[in-house]
């Protein structure tokens, strides 16, 4: 049986912390206020990922259906190109073929003005040291996706300034049936190892902010 897992985490700051004010000159303390002041850039993150629970194998790739999944993810994309350095694709299965663990890939119509090697996810995929070369791609109107790894492969980070839940959501829901098992997750209500692999131990009642998709289920 699949099981497959839709995180997402919205509304999160696309700008670096502000200094404190410690040292400051009154004209810095100044432009910091009117910074503040100012709306501030979110994006969301989405984190997708499975388990192919009767071999107990975790990671999307690992899962039954894993190039059906691949192949619905593309389809939000399907108008647009998938860029990696050195190359542009169509297909996403062929984009996450070419792609290592933490390497960029941004989806966008044209190709990005920021270099993607600058872009480069470090081991523990932290993004804070990236926010001016993310926040370029993505107030342009692209998409960042790269690969984490997993424990049987890899699960995939999308991150988007544009909410674009809906489309995930009817682009997945089509595989729901009795082998393929998807839960939505607000990743702010799944803060544990625990929460995150709570299909080992409690599938049929999952932990609050896990809602199961079916096959009727409206947004």
């Amino acid at each position: 049986m699949d099981i497959f897992k839709l995180f997402f985490d919205h509304d999160l700051r696309l700008d670096k912390p502000a200094k404190r004010n410690a040292n400051k000159s009154p004209e810095e303390i100044e432009a910091t206020l009117a910074d503040f002041m100012k709306p501030t850039p979110t994006y969301s993150k989405f984190y997708i990922t499975g388990t192919r629970l009767d071999k107990e194998q975790f990671g999307l790739n690992a899962l039954e259906k894993a190039t059906r999944t691949v192949e619905q993810l593309g389809k939000t994309f399907e108008h647009r190109h998938i860029h990696v350095p050195g190359t542009s694709f169509r297909s996403l299965a062929e984009a996450l073929a070419s792609s290592g663990i933490g390497e960029p890939m941004v989806i966008a119509d044209e190709k990005p003005g920021v270099m993607l090697d600058n872009l480069n996810i470090d081991n523990e995929s932290n993004i804070v040291h990236r926010k001016q070369e993310l926040r370029e791609i993505l107030t342009a109107g692209g998409y960042v996706l790269y690969k984490e790894q997993a424990h049987h492969g890899f699960d995939l980070h999308l991150l988007t300034m544009e909410n674009i839940y809906p489309a995930l959501f009817r682009a997945f829901q089509p595989l729901v049936s009795n082998d393929f098992r998807f839960f939505s997750i607000n990743s702010k209500r799944m803060r544990s190892e625990r929460h995150f692999y709570f299909e080992t131990w409690t599938l049929d009642r999952p932990p609050h902010g896990a809602e199961e998709v079916s096959a009727n289920t409206v947004l």
